[in-house]
Parts: C-alpha cells; sequence; structure tokens
C-alpha cells in the first residue's frame, strides 16, 4: 500500500520536473537561461522564440499539471491491487499536484532551476478546483489585456483563485476541504516568491510588457460594456423581474393547491389558516431564491472586477473617466458588502420558521432589518452600475488629444 501511493506522488514530480521551454529552446539553439528574462517558462518563450513555441510549451507544462492529478487515483488503485481503498483520494490528488508544482519550480534535470509555475499550477488546479480556476483564468487574460505585462495578469490571477474558493467552499479548512486549500494557498505564496524579480521591476517601473497590438484598445472598451451590461441588466432583472414573480407564484401555489404546480399532491390543508399558508408560500419561495444568490453575487463580483480594471486603464484621462472608476468601485464594494448580508438574510429566512420557538422568534425580530438592508443595497447597485453603463458612451480612444474625442478623431 505504501508503494501503491509513492509511486504516483514520485510520478507527479518527475513529470512536472519535465523542462519542455528548456528543450525547446535549446532545440531552436537558443539557453534560455541567458536570454531574455532567464526563465524556461511559456511567456521567455514565446518573447524569444515567437508565440507559437510559446504556446506549445505552455500546452506541455499545462498538461505536467493535469495528467498526475487525473491519473494519482487510477494509478494507486492499481498498483494497490484493486484495493477497495486507498486512503484520502483527496490527499492523494493534492499531494500529486503539489509535487507536479514543485517539479516545475525546481526540476531534478537542470539542478532544481526550473520556472515559475503557472501553466503546470494551471494544469492542476483545473483539475482540483473547475470553477475557480475557470474564474482565475478569465481575471488573467483581463488584466494582462489591460496591463500587456504577464507578471502582473499571473500574480492577480491566483490571488483570485484563492478568493474565488475561500468564497464558493462552505468551511474551507474543514478537514475534507483544507487539502486543496492548502495547497492553493502555499502555491500562491510560491509563485509570489517565484516572481520576486518580476516584483522589483514592478516597483521601479521597468517590468517587461508584451507588444501593442492593433486591437487591444478596442477589445477593453468591448469588455467594459459586456462587463458592465451584463451587470447592470442582470441585477435589474433578478432584483425586478424575478424575485417579485417567484414570491407571488409560490403564493398561488400554496393558496390554490393541490393543483398541477404540485403534481396534485397535498402539501397544506385546504383548511389550514392564512398565517400558515403565507409562512409556507414564503419559505418555498425562500429555498427556491435562496441558492441563487451566490452565483448572482458571484456574477456580479465578476463583472464588476471586469469593468473596474479596464476603467482603470483609462484613469489618466482625468475627468469624467476618473469619476467613471469611482462610480464602478463604489459599485463593487456594495456588492462585497451585501454578499454576507443576504446569507445572513438566507439564513433568517429560514430561521423564522424553526420549531424552538425561541430561535424562530429571534430570527422574525432580525429577518426584517437585515433583509430590508439587503434590498437596499441591491438598488444602490443597480443604480450606480447603470450610472456607469450610462457613462461608458463617452470612452476614450488610445489616439485622441481631447479628454473626450468624437468617434473617428
Amino acid at each position: 500500500m505504501s508503494l501503491a501511493l509513492l509511486i504516483p506522488l514520485l510520478a507527479a514530480y518527475l513529470i512536472g520536473a519535465l523542462p519542455f521551454g528548456y528543450v525547446v529552446g535549446r532545440l531552436r539553439g537558443v539557453n534560455l537561461f541567458d536570454v531574455g528574462s532567464g526563465n524556461i517558462g511559456a511567456t521567455n518563450v514565446a518573447r524569444v522564440l515567437g508565440w507559437p513555441w510559446g504556446v506549445l510549451v505552455f500546452v506541455g507544462d499545462f498538461l505536467k499539471g493535469v495528467v498526475p492529478v487525473v491519473m494519482a487515483v487510477p494509478w494507486a488503485t492499481e498498483l494497490a491491487g484493486g484495493a477497495a481503498t486507498i486512503g484520502s483520494e483527496d490527499v492523494l490528488r493534492v499531494g500529486c499536484a503539489a509535487l507536479a508544482f514543485l517539479g516545475h519550480l525546481f526540476p531534478v534535470y537542470l539542478g532544481f532551476r526550473g520556472g515559475k509555475g503557472i501553466a503546470t499550477g494551471a494544469g492542476t488546479i483545473f483539475v482540483l478546483v473547475p470553477l475557480p480556476a475557470i474564474v482565475a483564468v478569465t481575471m488573467w487574460g483581463v488584466v494582462l489585456l489591460v496591463t500587456r505585462m504577464v507578471s502582473v495578469a499571473s500574480l492577480a490571477a491566483v490571488s483570485v483563485l484563492v478568493l474565488v474558493h475561500l468564497a464558493t467552499v462552505d468551511s474551507p479548512f474543514a478537514a475534507q476541504h483544507v487539502p486543496v486549500t492548502l495547497y492553493l494557498i502555499l502555491g500562491t505564496g510560491l509563485v509570489f516568491v517565484k516572481h520576486r524579480a518580476n516584483l522589483r521591476r514592478l516597483l521601479t517601473g521597468t517590468e517587461n510588457r508584451i507588444g501593442e497590438f492593433a486591437m487591444r484598445e478596442t477589445m477593453v472598451r468591448g469588455l467594459h460594456l459586456l462587463a458592465l451590461g451584463l451587470w447592470f441588466g442582470g441585477a435589474a432583472f433578478f432584483n425586478f423581474g424575478t424575485a417579485v414573480p417567484i414570491f407571488d407564484s409560490f403564493q398561488q401555489v400554496v393558496y390554490a393547491g393541490p393543483s398541477d404546480r404540485t403534481a396534485y399532491e397535498t402539501i397544506l390543508a385546504a383548511d389550514a389558516s392564512v398565517e400558515r399558508k403565507q409562512a409556507l408560500a414564503s419559505a418555498l419561495a425562500g429555498a427556491a431564491v435562496g441558492p441563487v444568490f451566490p452565483r448572482y453575487f458571484a456574477m456580479q463580483a465578476v463583472c464588476g472586477a471586469i469593468a473596474l480594471l479596464t476603467a482603470l486603464s483609462w484613469w489618466k484621462y482625468a475627468g469624467l473617466h476618473r469619476a467613471r472608476v469611482v462610480v464602478i468601485a463604489l459599485a463593487l464594494a456594495t456588492v462585497a458588502v451585501g454578499w454576507p448580508i443576504s446569507e445572513e438574510v438566507t439564513r433568517l429566512r429560514l430561521e423564522r420558521f424553526h420549531p424552538d420557538t425561541s430561535i424562530a422568534t429571534a430570527a422574525q425580530a432580525a429577518f426584517a432589518s437585515w433583509h430590508l438592508a439587503s434590498l437596499g443595497l441591491s438598488l444602490v447597485t443597480i443604480l450606480l452600475a447603470g450610472t456607469a453603463l450610462a457613462l461608458a458612451a463617452k470612452l476614450p480612444y488610445p489616439d485622441a488629444k481631447l479628454p473626450y474625442p468624437e468617434m473617428g478623431t
């Protein structure tokens, strides 16, 4: 059994340590340690040898993270002779992820001198935590588009990865989640350590940027408009077009049942009191809406972050464009405050019907004020997001000499 666990872990390190960037550079007659940034990762390969070679190396490094994590349990199970259990599968997967990541950072084949771990780490997290990984990669692309600095995009992505994981997992430090949580936190710390030279260059204003390209500003403006449109439209539709009809619908279900909406099952006696019917309708509506809130606020947070990042690229134009940043930042702040309040409202909504009268009474007393605060913040968010969307009618152009250039100048 020990051997069945040890071999996948060792294989993960040896696979992660495969220096694809160094090999590609040597095949092209270049020692990547001596050119560009001196790194063997995909970014330096693209800078020195061209983007097709950079993409090839990125894919190879990415797969170094995917394969060991995906194959960890099947390998161990096969080596153990099909044993019913090999211990904690999550711990084994995280162990293989960590060793593949460390293999890239400190490859035995190159005297423990490796890359910065972004591509290989991305491969591991796409298997372990797909949703936070997708959000992190999205943020990487947006930050890269805005700043043209791969280092800033990478550091932002790993930071967002940890934040999204902590925000979307119940009790991330509970026993069943702690292996992944610690891997993400420690991995992010190692990424920052490996980027210390980049951080020094950022502080001195000498960090490398990717080359400018014709459609970049157009893409930034498009992302800004898309994020604001989805943010404002989604928030307005949920608050004014969805929530109220849902609560009304459950009242109709309770008062009209049994019916086709209850599969002709009796969920409450027809002669039940109005108070019992109102309580059941509210509880059912809350149970339906409650699970939507985390996704609703996550959508707002992602859209707000994208809108803010793209708006910051126009800060230099001053005037209206700085006001735009302030408005979006305030809207994003209301989302950050409203998210935990909505979770408290959901908890109290259910506790109002607790069998213990003392718990139910306390929840009823607190629910009204918290619910009012949640609704108020949602309205402020919609107002600010709508204002930011209106301000998008005046977006700057990169070649403009005036603060508010006309189209085509």
